[in-house]
């Protein structure tokens, strides 16, 4: 206990000291918000203040937070980067910081806080808002200790924050995760004073000649936000699975390929810029997309290609959004690692049923039907014919393919067309091939010149 005491009183003259060295000359303040969900973007704001208020050479940074919480992981990295920092960073609570928003605000030196904010309820849920079970309570109750422990603030109700089951005496009752108005967290050292503005952050810091450094990000920076968001990553893995779908059901490359190869280099750039898609993960991705089209094209029947190909990309995808470093995943837990991949399957779950539908109305409706779908009959008048015995004897003989055999297709034979199934790899149409062999009313053709 007296340990704790001296170290409180050295805390406070330094905290003194340091505020009247800043208040005797002009001080450079860096000023950002974060008021959205804790997720990467928000990781990325907070990396970009800190480093730029260490170029700028600010003497304090001052977070403008309001969220009601986010993903544990970036959390952490938010916590980690705030409890490393060098330079003083204080945290002005603008309405809420709850879950991981009070393991954040705890890891900076001050609070401040607006009239009518609260602070706490740090229970971990998953993203229906269910609890999760006690392992990742645990977890989260030792950050919250430990970073409480860190700044010298009450560990107990730190804990209180995350665990319903622990009470503090005359603060928190057993059966309630606690959570502090302005007023509750000011009384129990949770938060400095009260203050309506910036303004008044510093002028209760007794800094009154400052100059404010506002963050300012470039267009390249927040379009890469946006797309490492959570929801966006999911609405581009989509359409990278619709348009792979899409480009399968029509031959030649078109717009739907276009799509899928544009919405893979949206997911995975600034995933790779942000250091969580590593080089042999996108090639994990690649190789399944290849085993699929191998399985489809090539091979005959669903089996260990077609399989593996579905392993591959969902595992790519996943592994994208993990912040493992190479094959280190000790400092991923189970809990993060099965949310991503539940983000990833349900996304192309609902790619696939999403497709089909869209592909039953452009190509079956009355309006887009017509002007997308093959509808012309093939008269026998024009060289079309169904006898078996006819197409059987084409067996040996060479022919045009008269569309791209990818592997099946059309060919023309003396005059005639028939279906035909290219057997060693792809024909463009006017290719000349060789039948070699007759199925069910098919011909199997090799490609003898293109």
């Amino acid at each position: 206990m007296r340990n704790r005491t001296i170290k409180s009183i050295v805390l406070a003259l330094s905290i003194v000291i340091g505020t009247a060295a800043v208040s005797a000359q002009s001080a450079k303040v860096y000023h950002f918000k974060v008021d959205e969900e804790i997720a990467k973007p928000a990781a990325m704001r907070v990396e970009k203040a800190l480093a730029e208020a260490n170029e700028k050479h600010c003497d304090v940074v001052i977070m403008q937070l309001n969220t009601f919480g986010g993903e544990l992981e970036s959390a952490d990295k938010i916590r980690t980067m705030l409890l490393q920092c060098q330079l003083p960073v204080w945290v002005y609570i603008d309405n809420n910081a709850a879950s991981a928003g009070a393991l954040i605000s705890i890891a900076c030196e001050r609070i401040y806080m607006h009239s009518g904010s609260s602070i706490g309820a740090a229970t971990v849920v998953d993203q229906t808002g269910e609890v999760q079970p006690d392992k990742y309570q645990s977890y989260m109750r030792s950050l919250m200790r430990t970073t409480a422990e860190a700044r010298h603030r009450r560990p107990d109700i730190a804990e209180a924050m995350v665990d319903p089951d622990i009470e503090v005496e005359g603060i928190s009752e057993k059966g309630k995760v606690l959570t502090f108005t302005t007023e509750e967290a000011i009384a129990n050292g949770y938060c400095e004073a009260r203050t309506e503005s910036l303004k008044e952050v510093l002028e209760h810091a007794g800094i009154d000649d400052y100059t404010i450094v506002e963050q300012r990000y470039s267009f390249i920076e927040k379009v890469v936000g946006f797309l490492v968001n959570p929801v966006v990553s999911g609405l581009l893995i989509m359409l990278i699975v619709g348009g792979l779908y899409f480009e399968l059901q029509s031959p030649g490359i078109g717009l739907p390929l276009i799509v899928a190869a544009s919405a893979t280099v949206l997911y995975f750039a600034p995933l790779f810029l942000e250091g969580l898609a590593a080089n042999w993960e996108i090639v994990v991705f690649v190789i399944g997309v290849i085993l699929l089209i191998l399985e489809i094209f090539v091979i005959p029947g669903f089996g260990f290609a077609g399989i593996s190909g579905i392993v591959c990309v969902v595992a790519g995808l996943t592994l994208s959004l993990v912040g493992n470093i190479g094959f280190d995943f000790s400092g991923i837990s189970a809990g993060h690692f099965l949310g991503k991949l539940f983000v990833v399957i349900i996304a192309v779950t609902a790619a696939l049923p999403l497709s089909i539908w869209l592909s039953r109305k452009l190509f079956e409706g009355r309006t887009f039907g017509p002007k997308l779908a093959l509808n012309e009959v093939q008269n026998a008048s024009d060289g079309y014919t169904v006898s078996n015995a006819e197409t059987a004897s084409m067996v040996g003989k060479t022919g045009v393919a008269i569309t791209i055999l990818r592997p099946s297709g059309k060919v023309e034979i003396d005059g005639h067309a028939y279906d035909a199934v290219a057997t060693m790899s792809f024909a463009e149409k006017g290719a000349t091939v060789k039948v070699t062999g007759y199925e069910n009313g098919t011909l199997m053709v090799e490609v003898i010149r293109s």
